[in-house]
């Protein structure tokens, strides 16, 4: 579906330079921008602690279970995203930004609330529903504000919010948990939403709506159940011990039928939810491809890393937070680069070294194990895959839009968004359910995680009655010879070992995702070609790109 607004008559006369009236609605956009930027870093630091917190009957729960308050908050940006446009038109994009940090801020404050996961991974879904337009809102405000002329300029305001949230992220994450509760990374949106829709009303401009489109009904009702029950089918692998159960395969088939059901539906209406047409165009098709398995592999790869220092080392959410924030300085290092690269070079030639650098990483982490050192392992290997994704995020969105022209651009933009976030999802999906299988096939792990977690907490003589239900870890301490500690020290290192080893496992999985993006990516166009330039009245009539993040 476009997300093209109704050009006015005439477009307006804008000066050259950076006034006070457009910095002040940059504020509001840019605040926006880090409310739902921060919020799906802020959460990755706290898996762990989700494992914990809504365990049942003292029993941690799996990852797969936890992972979905990434899956369903990325999900309902997916599904939003094409919406923003019609709604725009419908409601007024004033309104509507202000509707969306309302939704976004009640969602955050709900998601306080949670007493189990069901509850919490609902609330999220909230939250994402009002996340997602924030940034395609965000930036049709700045373009209708700023001209074509001054859109780079303000570009690089907007861009600091998207390159400091993997930074600062994980940090900020932490510290609330360490020093608060987990409640606190949800509860402090909730003072910056107040702030952001004050500051919003009485600062962005007033507009009129100007309905130009019909929303895509039955493409929305084929779209968003069908990408929900296929992820959900495949989330319930490790619980359900396989693919045949029908709590598998029922969701699962249903889900693939209808989003091959929305595909073929697609190519019917003039303005469908996601304009499958653009696929013509080779650039684009090879770009959305690329992007999908880069986004897949990446993302749900690396989700893996706070919850390796957490459970295997030992590491506190805050620590996990500094530890990984080395990957979000790689990125900020080479994505002005990157930029500047792209329109001197083919995007061809620049994408392919960043790809390598992240694949490099990918297969080092292969390498894990219980002791891996910080400063000599894990951080130099995020560095370089942070610089990786600076070199290839953006340099692959420019590729998929600069040979369209400008009545597809935002369209474009839209299918390119919508391609990372369930991209993400699905990653985040099948590599929870690859390490969840990965312990499964090392019971000690969970049997002398919660035996160790007793002793912890309620002592030996507590842990000692747990035995009878703990059988491997009986027969471990049995075999055992010295003092009952020393033996408890033993199943310590033995179960970080085994836990090491699933980790690992699981990113030789990602490892070989990431390995099929240069194979994507070896079709990317190597030659300059002809750009589609807009002029100043068709710039005005397009919806400026949607940041990925």
């Amino acid at each position: 579906m476009s997300t093209t607004t109704t050009a006015p008559s005439a477009p307006p006369d804008y000066p050259d330079k950076i006034d006070a009236a457009v910095l002040k609605v940059a504020g509001v956009v840019v605040l926006g921008a880090i409310m739902s930027i921060l919020d799906i870093t802020v959460v990755n630091v706290a898996l762990r602690t989700f494992q914990n917190v809504f365990a049942v009957d003292g029993r941690p729960l799996d990852y797969s279970a936890v992972a979905w308050t990434v899956t369903g908050y990325t999900l309902a940006l997916a599904t939003v995203i094409p919406l923003s446009g019609w709604a725009a038109d419908r409601f007024g994009t004033k309104r509507l930004y202000m509707m969306a940090i309302l939704l976004f801020t009640l969602g955050s404050a709900l998601c306080a609330t949670a007493t189990g996961i069901h509850m919490l991974v609902a609330f999220r879904v909230i939250q994402g529903l009002g996340g997602g337009m924030l940034m395609p809102l965000g930036m049709t405000i700045m373009t209708r504000a700023a001209g074509p002329k001054r859109m780079g300029r303000l570009m690089a305001v907007l861009g600091v919010p998207m390159l400091l949230g993997p930074i600062f992220g994980p940090i900020l994450g932490g510290y609330l948990i360490d020093a608060f509760s987990w409640h606190f990374i949800f509860l402090i949106n909730v003072p910056i939403g107040i702030l952001a829709l004050g500051y919003a009303w009485r600062v962005l401009p007033r507009d009129r709506p100007h309905p130009s489109e019909s929303l895509d009904w039955r493409g929305l009702l084929m779209m968003s159940p069908g990408l929900a029950l296929f992820l959900y089918g495949i989330s319930s692998i490790p619980e359900q011990g396989g693919v045949g159960h029908p709590k598998v395969l029922i969701p699962g088939i249903v889900g693939l039928a209808l989003i091959a059901s929305f595909v073929v539906y697609s190519f019917r209406p003039a303005h469908p939810l996601l304009d499958f047409r653009l696929f013509r165009n080779r650039n684009l098709t090879v770009s959305v491809i690329t992007m999908f398995i880069f986004a897949a592999s990446f993302f749900g790869g690396l989700l893996l890393v706070p919850q390796f220092l957490q459970q295997v080392q030992g590491e506190t959410p805050l620590s996990a937070g500094w530890l990984i924030a080395p990957q979000g300085l790689g990125a900020v290092l080479t994505m002005p680069i990157a930029g500047a690269l792209v329109d001197r070079f083919p995007v061809g030639r620049i994408v392919p070294f960043g790809l390598l650098l992240i694949t490099g990483g990918m297969f080092t982490l292969t390498q894990l194990e219980a002791d891996s050192s910080h400063w000599g392992f894990l951080i130099p290997v995020l560095f370089v895959m942070g610089l990786g994704m600076g070199a290839t995020m953006m340099p692959i969105m420019t590729s998929a839009l600069k040979t369209l022209t400008h009545h597809e651009v935002a369209r474009g933009t839209t299918l390119l968004n919508i391609t990372q976030q369930i991209a993400s999802s699905v990653g985040v999906a099948i590599f929870s359910v690859l390490l969840t299988n990965a312990f499964k096939d090392r019971p000690l792990v969970g049997q002398g995680g919660q035996y160790l977690q007793t002793v912890q907490t309620q002592g030996p003589e507590a842990a000692q009655s747990a035995l009878a239900r703990l059988p491997l870890v009986g027969q471990f301490l049995a075999e055992q010879s010295g003092n009952a500690q020393a033996a408890v020290g033993a199943l310590a290192a033995r179960v970080a070992e085994l836990a090491a080893q699933a980790y690992a496992h699981t990113f030789w999985f990602a490892a070989g995702f990431v390995t099929l993006t240069l194979v994507a990516a070896a079709f990317l166009p190597r030659k300059h070609e002809e750009a589609h330039l807009l002029d100043d009245a068709d710039a005005d009539e397009v919806a400026a790109p949607v940041l990925l993040h």
